[in-house]
Parts: C-alpha cells; sequence; structure tokens
C-alpha cells in the first residue's frame, strides 16, 4: 500500500508497516523516527528538522533533495538507498557510524555535523564541502574528492594513494593526518 503525502509539517508521526509512503515537499521537526522502516518510500525536497533518524531503514528508498538540520542520524545504511536522484544536505548534525558505501554525493555539504566513524567508502564527493565538521575515524578508501573542501574540518586521516585527490582543498594542521599511514615522526 502507498501513501502519498504533499506540503505538510509534521511535529508527530507513526510509521505503519507494511506501508510506502512517497512524501513531497513536506517538514518533519522533531520526531524520533529510531529504527523506522522506510523502505521502498521516496522523500523529494523534504526538511528534517531536530529529528532523531538512528538506525532507520531506507531499503530501496528514493532520497531526493533531502534536508537534515540538526539531527541524530546515528548508524544509518545509506548505501542501501535507490541510487536514482539520490541527494542530500546536512547541517548540524549527528551522522556517526552511518554508510555512504558507494553513494553518488557530488556536491553534498555537510556543515557543523559530527561526521566521526562515518564509512565514505568508494563514495563520490567530487566537489563536497565539509564545513567545521568533526571527522575523527572517518574513513576514505577509493574515493573520489576531487575538489571536495576540508580546509575547515578536522581530525580526518586517510591515505592519499587510495583516494583520488585532485584540487582537493585541505588545511593546517589538519592536513598532517594525511601522512599517518607512513609511520613517521612529524617535529614541530
Amino acid at each position: 500500500m502507498k501513501k502519498i503525502i504533499d506540503d505538510l509539517v509534521f511535529e508527530s508521526f507513526t510509521v505503519e508497516s507494511n506501508v510506502e509512503y512517497e512524501f513531497c515537499n513536506c517538514t518533519f521537526k522533531n520526531i524520533n523516527f529510531h529504527d523506522a522502516d522506510f523502505s521502498s518510500s521516496e522523500f523529494t525536497e523534504c526538511t528534517f528538522h531536530g529529528c532523531n533518524l538512528s538506525m532507520v531503514k531506507f531499503v530501496n528508498t528514493v532520497i531526493n533533495q533531502v534536508k537534515m538540520l540538526d539531527c541524530k542520524v546515528f548508524g544509518v545504511d545509506f548505501s542501501k538507498c535507490s541510487k536514482f536522484l539520490f541527494s542530500l544536505t546536512f547541517e548540524k548534525s549527528a551522522l556517526r557510524f552511518s554508510s555512504f558505501y558507494k553513494n553518488d554525493l557530488k556536491n553534498t555539504l555537510f556543515k557543523d555535523c559530527d561526521l566521526r566513524e562515518v564509512s565514505f567508502l568508494e563514495v563520490n564527493l567530487t566537489a563536497a564541502r565539509f564545513i567545521n565538521c568533526d571527522m575523527d575515524k572517518a574513513i576514505f578508501d577509493g574515493a573520489n574528492l576531487e575538489k571536495a573542501d576540508f580546509s575547515t574540518s578536522r581530525n580526518y586521516t586517510f591515505n592519499p594513494e587510495n583516494n583520488r585527490l585532485k584540487k582537493t582543498k585541505f588545511s593546517m594542521p589538519d592536513v598532517v593526518g594525511l601522512l599517518n599511514h607512513l609511520d613517521i615522526e612529524i617535529i614541530n
């Protein structure tokens, strides 16, 4: 069964089991979606503000032009989302332990986010902007980081030889994290 919902603001919402939703231009405010199942649903031009989306299931879910503002998004596997029209923006959100394996995140904005231990394995992050993000133990391997901007973020460490870097922006002192794999000592 498919439920189509357009142009609404929700301050409470109960996810029904075995229902596929199609949300367009909807806003969700301060809702606890922890462990909800939105498999085979669609979110187009929607905003989540102050929501808990931890452990949400997005299997074959269309996520198109979605904004997550001040949200908790722990342990979400975005790699299972539909690849068709996949686009997100994150601001002031915590995405710890989430995965974007093989997602296309070209031009994606991550602003003031907690990206600790997030997996960016084989992700296209061309021209992505990481503005003031904590990236401690985030995993980058096989990622396209061309023109990505890490210049205001911190705690990133990855092997540049295992990722595509061209015109990628970094700043001191965090750029030193690109040398961690060399097992060398850097003296001030």
